[in-house]
C-alpha cells in the first residue's frame, strides 16, 4: 500500500487490532487516541508512532495528521475508528451523552474525512475508511443514540464516496456487529450468536485497503441476513428480535460492569 496508514481510536480494541494487522503486513502505521498514556503504551508495544488526537477538534486533528505525515510519509489511508457507545433507555440518555456521542462518532468521522480528502484529492490517490456499525442499519432498543450516530456515518460515507468516486480516492464503510471490546461491557450476545473479535474487523479493513469496496459488513453473512430481513413485515422482524433477545440486550445490562467504560467516555479520555 502507498503512503502511511493513520488510525484513530487505536489505543485499544478494533483500532489497535487494525494497527497490529496492518503493521504485520508491512504498512507504515501511525496511531492516534485521545488517551495519551494508552496510545503511548500501544505504540511502544507495536513499534509505531503514537500521537494524541481529539477527533472533535479541527486543530487537534489537523496537527495529528501533520505530525503523522512528517514522521511516516504522505497520508495513504485514514481509518476513522474513534467512537463511543452509551447505552440504555432513550429517556435515560443525558443531553451531555447525546452531544458527546454525536460529536465523537459523527463530527469526528466527518472532520477526519474532510481533512484527509483535502490531502488526498490533489494527489488523486488515497482511501478513507470509516468504522460504522451494523447499528447504523439495524435498530435496537436501548441503543437509539448510538444507532442514530452510526446511521449518520453510513449515510455520510456513501455520499462522500459518490462525490469523489471519479477522482482516484476511495471512501468506504466497515459495519461490524457486536465485537468483544469495551463498548459491549456488561451486555450479553444475541441468543445463538457469537460476538466478533477485533481481529476480524481488522482483517476486513485490510481487505478493503487491498480491494476497495463501498461497504463491508462483518461478518459477511450478517449483511445478507439484514438485507433479507428488510423484506419481511415489521411484526416478523420484531418477533425474530425478541427470539434473539435483541429487544432487551441494551436495556437489561450490568451497569457495574460498564462503570469504568462509561466514566472514561464521559471524561473524554
Amino acid at each position: 500500500m502507498s503512503g502511511v496508514v493513520v488510525i484513530t481510536g487505536a489505543a485499544r480494541g478494533i483500532g489497535l487490532a487494525t494497527a497490529r494487522a496492518l503493521k504485520a503486513e508491512g504498512a507504515a502505521v501511525v496511531i492516534g487516541d485521545v488517551d495519551e498514556a494508552a496510545v503511548r503504551e500501544a505504540a511502544a508495544e507495536l513499534g509505531v508512532t503514537g500521537l494524541t488526537v481529539d477527533v472533535t477538534s479541527r486543530e487537534s486533528f489537523t496537527a495529528f495528521l501533520d505530525e503523522a505525515e512528517r514522521s511516516a510519509g504522505p497520508l495513504g489511508v485514514l481509518v476513522n475508528n474513534a467512537g463511543i457507545m452509551p447505552i440504555g433507555p432513550v429517556t435515560g440518555e443525558s443531553d451531555a451523552d447525546a452531544r458527546r456521542c454525536i460529536d465523537v462518532n459523527v463530527h469526528g468521522t466527518m472532520l477526519g474525512t474532510k481533512l484527509a480528502l483535502e490531502r488526498m484529492l490533489p494527489r488523486g490517490a488515497g482511501h478513507v475508511i470509516n468504522v460504522a456499525s451494523v447499528a447504523g442499519i439495524m435498530y435496537t432498543p436501548g441503543l437509539a443514540l448510538y444507532n442514530a450516530s452510526k446511521a449518520a456515518v453510513v449515510a455520510f460515507t456513501e455520499a462522500a464516496r459518490l462525490e469523489v468516486a471519479d477522482r482516484g480516492v476511495h471512501v468506504s464503510a466497515v459495519l461490524p456487529t457486536f465485537t468483544n471490546t469495551e463498548l459491549v461491557a456488561g451486555t450479553r450476545s444475541p441468543k445463538g450468536q457469537r460476538n466478533c473479535e477485533p481481529e476480524e474487523i481488522a482483517a476486513a479493513v485490510a481487505g478493503l485497503i487491498a480491494k476497495p469496496r463501498p461497504q463491508v459488513v462483518v461478518p459477511k453473512r450478517l449483511g445478507t441476513q439484514i438485507r433479507l430481513g428488510a423484506l419481511f413485515p415489521d411484526r416478523v422482524r420484531q418477533a425474530v428480535a425478541r427470539r434473539l433477545g435483541l429487544d432487551r440486550i441494551f436495556l437489561e445490562y450490568d451497569p457495574d460492569a460498564r462503570k469504568a467504560y462509561d466514566a472514561r467516555i464521559r471524561s473524554g479520555s
